[in-house]
C-alpha cells in the first residue's frame, strides 16, 4: 500500500490504492482543489518572498553541517581574488618596463646616450618643456640609450601568468568544493521533505492542490540548488572582487576612482528602470504560458472529443491566438530585459572614456605612469562587472528565498499524531473483528459528518456500505484505516484500538482494492509484487493469485508475458484489466481484512464478471467492507449499512432491508429505475 503521496505508508503489503490515498482519493468535503494539473503550477513564477532577512537566514542555515567547507570555500575565493586583482598591476609594470624601454632607446637616438636621466630633465625644463620633464622624471628606471630590458620584461610576464593561473586554479577549487556542499545540502534537504510527505495526515493533501506540493518538491528545491551552485559562490567572489579592487583602484589614483564610483549609481538607476518594466512584461508572458499551456492541455486531454464533433480548426484557431498573445508578449520582456545589457555597457563605455582621458593627462603631466592607467583601466572593467552582477544575483537570491520559504512552509506543516511509543501488536494473522464504537468525526469544524456511530463487524463477514454521495461511506474506511483520526469515540481491530497500535502495523492488516485502479511504470510482475514481500513469494504462489484473478489468461497473450513493461497511465491494458491486476496484487498480499470499492462501474459486462467472480475469491474467509455503488452486486453481503449524512440509518441483508420498505427500498428501486429508463 501506498501512503497519501504515492509513496509505500509504513510498507503496508495488503493495500492496493492510487497514491496510497485508498478509498480517500477523491475530493472531501471542505478540501481544497486536490488535483489540478501539476505543470500550472510548476510553470508559475516563484513570487518575492514575504520575509527575505528570515527566509535568508534560514536557507544558509540548511548549510551549517558544511560550515567548514564553506569556510574553506571563502579562503579560496579570497585567494583567488587576490591573485586576480595583483595580475593588472603587475602587467602594469610589464607595460612600463616597455614604455620605458622605448623612450630610452629614443634618448640614445637623439645623441643622449649615456647622459644621466637628471641632466636630461634639467635640460628640457630649461627649454621650457615642463610636461616632458615631469613624464620623464616620473620614469625613474630610463637609461638613455638602453632599450627594453627583455629579461626583466619575461619574468615579469611569467609572474604575470603564474599569478593568473593560480587564481584559476583556486577558482576550480572553490567551484568544485561549492557543488559538493551544495549538492549535500540539497539532498539533505529533498530528503527531509520526502521524509515530511510521508508523516503529513491525509487532510494536507485534500486542502492542498498536487501541482503546487509537487512544485514544492521538485521546482522549488532545483530554484535553491541553482542558486546555491552559482549564485553564492559569485555573490562571495564578486563582494570580493568590488573590495580588493577599490582598493586598488584608490592607491593608484584617488580621482580616477572616484570618477569611477560615480559611475555606480548611473547604474543602478538604470538598471532598476529598464528591470522595472521588464517584470511587468515578464508577468504577462507568464500569464500567456499558463493560458497557452491550459489550452493544449485541454485540446490533447479531449483530443477524441475534438475530433468526433469536428472542433479542429476552432481549437487552432485558439492556438494561434494564445501563442499570437504569448509570442508579443515574451517579444517586449526578452526586448526590454536585453536592455540592460546594452545600458550597462553604454555607461561603462563613458567611464572608459573619462579614465583615457584624465589618465591620459596624468601620465603626460607626470602624476601617473602609463602601466598605471593601464592597470586602472582594467580595474575599471572588473569593478563594473561584479556590481551589474551581484544586482542581478540579488533578484536571483528573491527567486530562492521564495522558493526556500515555500519548502520551509512544507516542513512546518503539522503532522500525523505520532505513533505511541510503546505500541500494541496484531497478532498475526489478525481474525479481523472490526468495531466502531460511538465514533464521531467531521472535516470542517461545525459541521458534523459522522455521529454517534456504532458497528460490530464479526470475522469474515461481508459488510456492504451504501448509501448517497457524501453520506460518509468513504469516511469510515478513511478512519478505519487512520487516514483521519476520529474526534471522539474508538475504532478496534480483534479489541485492540486503532491509536494504540502503529499505522504500520494496522495498514498491514488490510488489503485495498479501488474504483480508480492503481499500477505505476514497471513490468506486469513488479504490479503484482508490489503488496507482497517479492523475496519471500514462491513462483508457484504468485502464479495461483494471478490466476485466481483472471490475469493469467490475458497476460499471456501479451509479447513479453508477465515481463511487458507498463507505462506510466497503463494504457497498455484495459480498464478492466487493470482492475484484474489490482485483485491478483491483493491476492499476493492474502490480507485478513480487504476493503473494496466499487471495482466494476466502468468496465464492460463480460469484465464486470470476471471481477466480480475474482472479487468474490478474494473475498472468502476474509472480513471485507464494500462501498457499493451499484446496489445490484450486494445482494449476498451478511450485513448492509445504510448510511446518510453520516449516520446508519438502516442495516440487516439484502432482503430484510426491501422488506422494511425504507430509505435502502428507496435506493434499490431507483437504480432498477434508472436501468430500465436507460434500457427503453
Amino acid at each position: 500500500m501506498t501512503g497519501p503521496t504515492g509513496r509505500p505508508a509504513g510498507g503496508a503489503p495488503g493495500a492496493i490504492g492510487p497514491g496510497g490515498m485508498g478509498a480517500a482519493g477523491r475530493p472531501r468535503p471542505g478540501s481544497g482543489p486536490g488535483s489540478g494539473p501539476p505543470h500550472m503550477a510548476m510553470m508559475m513564477p516563484v513570487s518575492k518572498p514575504a520575509n527575505f532577512r528570515a527566509g535568508f537566514r534560514r536557507l544558509l542555515g540548511e548549510l551549517r553541517p558544511e560550515r567548514p567547507l564553506v569556510l574553506l570555500v571563502v579562503l579560496l575565493a579570497v585567494i583567488s581574488v587576490t591573485f586576480a586583482i595583483l595580475g593588472p598591476k603587475l602587467l602594469g609594470n610589464a607595460t612600463n618596463l616597455i614604455f620605458e624601454g622605448a623612450v630610452g632607446n629614443q634618448l640614445g637616438q637623439a645623441g643622449m646616450t649615456g647622459v644621466p636621466t637628471e641632466q636630461i630633465v634639467a635640460g628640457l625644463r630649461a627649454q621650457g618643456q615642463d610636461n616632458l620633464a615631469d613624464m620623464l622624471a616620473s620614469m625613474p628606471n630610463v637609461v638613455a640609450g638602453q632599450g627594453i630590458d627583455f629579461g626583466a620584461l619575461g619574468r615579469t610576464l611569467a609572474v604575470v601568468a603564474l599569478i593568473y593561473l593560480l587564481s584559476s586554479l583556486f577558482s576550480w577549487g572553490q567551484a568544485y568544493i561549492m557543488a559538493g556542499v551544495t549538492q549535500r545540502t540539497v539532498y539533505r534537504l529533498r530528503r527531509r521533505v520526502d521524509e515530511k510527505l510521508g508523516r503529513l495526515p491525509l487532510a494536507y493533501f485534500d486542502r492542498e492542490s498536487r501541482g503546487d506540493i509537487l512544485s514544492r518538491v521538485t521546482n522549488d528545491i532545483d530554484n535553491i540548488s541553482q542558486t546555491l551552485q552559482q549564485s553564492l559562490t559569485q555573490l562571495i567572489t564578486s563582494a570580493l572582487t568590488v573590495v580588493g579592487v577599490l582598493i586598488m583602484m584608490f592607491t593608484i589614483s584617488p580621482l580616477l576612482a572616484v570618477i569611477s564610483l560615480a559611475v555606480v549609481p548611473a547604474s543602478f538607476i538604470v538598471a532598476m528602470l529598464i528591470a522595472r518594466n521588464s517584470q511587468k512584461q515578464f508577468a504577462a508572458q507568464w500569464a500567456k504560458t499558463g493560458d497557452l499551456n491550459g489550452h493544449i492541455e485541454e485540446m490533447h486531454t479531449g483530443h477524441a472529443i475534438v475530433k468526433l464533433f469536428g472542433r479542429q480548426e476552432e481549437a487552432i484557431a485558439h492556438f494561434d491566438r494564445e501563442n499570437e498573445a504569448l509570442y508579443q508578449a515574451s517579444y517586449k520582456a526578452q526586448f526590454i530585459s536585453g536592455m540592460i545589457q546594452p545600458a550597462m555597457t553604454f555607461i561603462s563605455n563613458l567611464n572608459y572614456v573619462a579614465i583615457c582621458v584624465i589618465g591620459g593627462v596624468q601620465v603626460a603631466s607626470g602624476n601617473m605612469s602609463l602601466g598605471d592607467v593601464q592597470a586602472f583601466i582594467q580595474y575599471s572593467r572588473q569593478f563594473t562587472m561584479p556590481i551589474i552582477q551581484v544586482a542581478s544575483i540579488a533578484n536571483v537570491l528573491q527567486s530562492a528565498v521564495a522558493s526556500a520559504e515555500r519548502v520551509f512552509e512544507l516542513l512546518d506543516e503539522a503532522e500525523e499524531v505520532p505513533d505511541p511509543v510503546t505500541p500494541a501488536i496484531l497478532a498475526e494473522p489478525a481474525t479481523g473483528r472490526v468495531t466502531f464504537e460511538d465514533v464521531a468525526f467531521q472535516y470542517v469544524p461545525d459541521k458534523p459528518l459522522i455521529a454517534d456511530l456504532d458497528l460490530v463487524v464479526e470475522p469474515g463477514q461481508t459488510v456492504a456500505i451504501v448509501g448517497p454521495t457524501g453520506a460518509g461511506k468513504t469516511t469510515l474506511v478513511n478512519l478505519l484505516m487512520r487516514f483521519y483520526d476520529v474526534d471522539s469515540g474508538r475504532i478496534t481491530v480483534d479489541g485492540i484500538e486503532t491509536r494504540e497500535l502503529t499505522r504500520d502495523n494496522l495498514r498491514r492488516t488490510f488489503g485495498m482494492v479501488l474504483q480508480d485502479a492503481w499500477l505505476f511504470k514497471g513490468t506486469i510482475r513488479e504490479n503484482i509484487l508490489y503488496g507482497a514481500d517479492a523475496g519471500a513469494v514462491s513462483e508457484e504462489a504468485f502464479h495461483a493469485a494471478a490466476d485466481a484473478a483472471h490475469v493469467d489468461h490475458f497476460v499471456r497473450t501479451l509479447p513479453e508475458g508477465y515481463d511487458t513493461v507498463l507505462d506510466d497511465d497503463a494504457t497498455n491494458v484495459s480498464a478492466g484489466e487493470k482492475q484484474l491486476l489490482t485483485i491478483a496484487r491483493a491476492f499476493l498480499a492474502d490480507p485478513p481484512i480487504l476493503i473494496l470499492d466499487e471495482a466494476t462501474s466502468s468496465v464492460d459486462t463480460r469484465t464486470e464478471v470476471l471481477i466480480q467472480r475474482a472479487m468474490k475469491k478474494l473475498m472468502e474467509g476474509r472480513t471485507s467492507f464494500v462501498i457499493a455503488h451499484r446496489l445490484s452486486t450486494i445482494r449476498d453481503a451478511d450485513v448492509i449499512l445504510v448510511m446518510r449524512e453520516g449516520r446508519i440509518v438502516e442495516q440487516g441483508t439484502h432482503a430484510e432491508l426491501l422488506a422494511k420498505r425504507g430509505f435502502y427500498q428507496e435506493l434499490y428501486s431507483s437504480q432498477f429505475e434508472e436501468a430500465l429508463e436507460s434500457v427503453a
